[in-house]
């Protein structure tokens, strides 16, 4: 278990699993309660590469976003389609940085900010 794990409050953690999973490649490392057990997921904590992220299920998250996340990708100019593709949002970029690292602005389902970045190629 990571010192500091970054948790999304959401009304929908499955949705926003699947947006990780799907558009990001995050893995599932835990779930409370257990699939097994038919209720749906309070807490869902995802792999990110080598970082963890906390989904949690809250009935009324409160407006406005409160986490910005920085992801490091291979390739931030591929995954913006899949991004798309998965209910998030582009808002800005990719755009080269001058300390080196192309990022571009997208929100997951629920609008919380995430910035994929990856080294510029040069």
């Amino acid at each position: 278990m990571p010192t500091i794990l970054p948790m999304v409050l959401t009304a929908d953690p499955e949705r926003l699993r699947d947006f990780y999973v799907d558009a990001l490649g995050a893995q599932v490392v835990e779930r409370t309660p257990p699939e097994d057990d038919g209720d749906p997921p309070f807490f869902l904590s995802l792999r990110i590469g080598d970082s963890a992220l906390g989904l949690i299920r809250e009935a009324e998250p409160p407006a406005g976003n409160r986490v910005l996340l920085g992801i490091d990708v291979a390739d931030v100019d591929a995954l913006l389609d899949a991004v798309r593709s998965h209910g998030g949002s582009v808002t800005g970029g990719p755009t080269d940085m001058p300390w080196g690292m192309r990022v571009a602005h997208v929100s997951d389902p629920d609008g919380n900010p995430i910035n994929l970045q990856c080294p510029v190629e040069g």
